[in-house]
């Protein structure tokens, strides 16, 4: 079964649970990803989905053994533990990101939905800050030209957003944002 056909029976059996329309395209993958091949420590991704950004992340020459894949659909945590061996998938929303265990965490790949969501962007950026290393990052899909998480939101979690750039080659076309910890 195609990726495409997963989404579209997810999206249909548990429509308030799979928000995207398609799963996302592995040039976002892959600008979602850069940089992860220089990053210490644990790797979380959150709304994994059926994988595209996984495979990415292991495309980097990411161990099997690094990635926690948080993911609240039973079914695409099957998929995921089935097509990623040694991928750790925990069937848990984003929200739990400092109950799995981890501290210390390099990156945070973000397939969740943040923007214009103010208390989701407490709940699943705020909380992986509190477990990430100081030179994590967190790197976050938007169907919009905008920063997902707003100047004002920004300034209280204490991070700034660097601008990946746009992808036109998905479905819609994507844009990809890395946000960093405030150095002081």
């Amino acid at each position: 079964m195609s990726n495409v056909t997963l989404f579209l029976k997810e999206t249909l059996r548990k429509p308030g649970e799979v928000v995207a329309i398609a799963p996302s395209s592995q040039a976002v993958g892959r600008k979602m990803t850069r940089g992860l091949e220089n990053v210490r420590g644990p790797i979380v991704e959150i709304g994994p989905g059926t994988g595209s950004f996984t495979r990415e992340i292991l495309m980097r020459g990411v161990h099997p053994s690094r990635p926690t894949l948080l993911e609240t659909n039973e079914n695409f945590c099957a998929i995921l533990r089935d097509r990623f061996p040694g991928v750790r998938v925990l069937n848990r929303p984003a929200q739990d990101i400092q109950k799995i265990g981890l501290t210390g965490i390099g990156a945070v790949v973000s397939g969740v939905p943040v923007l214009a969501r103010p208390q989701i962007q407490r709940d699943v950026v705020g909380r992986a800050l509190d477990v990430m290393a100081p030179t994590g990052w967190f790197s976050q899909i938007t169907y919009s030209p905008r920063a997902p998480i707003g100047t004002a939101m920004q300034a209280e979690l204490g991070v700034t957003a660097t601008y990946r750039g746009m992808v036109w080659a998905n479905l819609p076309p994507a844009h990809v944002f890395a946000f960093h910890r405030i150095q002081h």
